[in-house]
């Protein structure tokens, strides 16, 4: 693991906690965005715990340049926000963020997600979809539409019908276990469906699948 902040307090209590779980470690410490990228082309993390306001090269655009390198492609990206609502939130998953936590999270919910998103899934709450759909919303006005035009989404039309209820759930920010319950099969078939989706829209995650689901008008945001 990469941690990325300019403090290094925060980054002294990131590793603690890290290298105190066992099959986990930490391989750089970067102060700035720019640090970030240049280490993880060097270390190859399997996440990198990001902040998003650094000095100089901002978390956001470290994640940008790491999501967009196919060199990194193994390399996932959490990152870390002091507020859940942040407007930032949405532009990172925007730029290819696995996801994000809170700092304010408990010590085994880091873990917890930091072992998510390194094992391929992404960590998606409800509160950053409704950042992301606020975006999205926002974006659409000032382009001059009335925020609720859909856009072509590649590969939409090949998605079964089974396909297109999950999206629908993932959008709504549930996790598999959730999804599963509502539509009454296995989590197992939920990450199977969401893989296949991945696969039929080429997106990297699940908060690329999100995009997807708002861009293509498929979900439609509450006002």
């Amino acid at each position: 693991m990469l941690l990325a902040d300019d403090q290094a307090l925060m980054r002294g209590a990131l590793r603690v906690l890290v290298e105190s779980e066992g099959g986990m470690a930490v391989v750089g410490e970067a102060k700035d965005g720019a640090e970030a990228v240049a280490l993880a082309r060097v270390a190859r993390p399997d996440v990198v715990l990001m902040d998003i306001r650094m000095p100089g090269t901002d978390g956001i655009s470290a994640t940008r340049e790491i999501t967009a390198d196919p060199a990194l492609t193994g390399v996932a990206v959490l990152v870390l926000t002091t507020f859940e609502a942040d407007e930032y939130v949405a532009q990172a998953i925007l730029a290819g963020a696995a996801g994000f936590l809170g700092k304010g999270a408990e010590p085994d919910e880091l873990l917890g997600a930091i072992r998510t998103v390194a094992a391929g899934d992404a960590l998606l709450s409800p509160a950053a979809t409704k950042s992301l759909i606020a975006r999205f919303v926002a974006q659409q006005q000032a382009e001059g539409g009335d925020g609720s035009g859909p856009r072509t989404v590649a590969g939409l039309d090949t998605l079964t019908v089974r396909e297109r209820q999950v999206l629908v759930e993932v959008a709504g920010g549930l996790s598999n276990d959730a999804i599963a319950q509502r539509l009454g099969v296995s989590p197992l078939t939920v990450k199977t469906h969401i893989n296949h989706m991945m696969a039929k829209l080429a997106t990297r995650d699940r908060a690329q699948l999100v995009v997807a689901a708002y861009e293509s008008g498929l979900v439609r945001p509450q006002r």
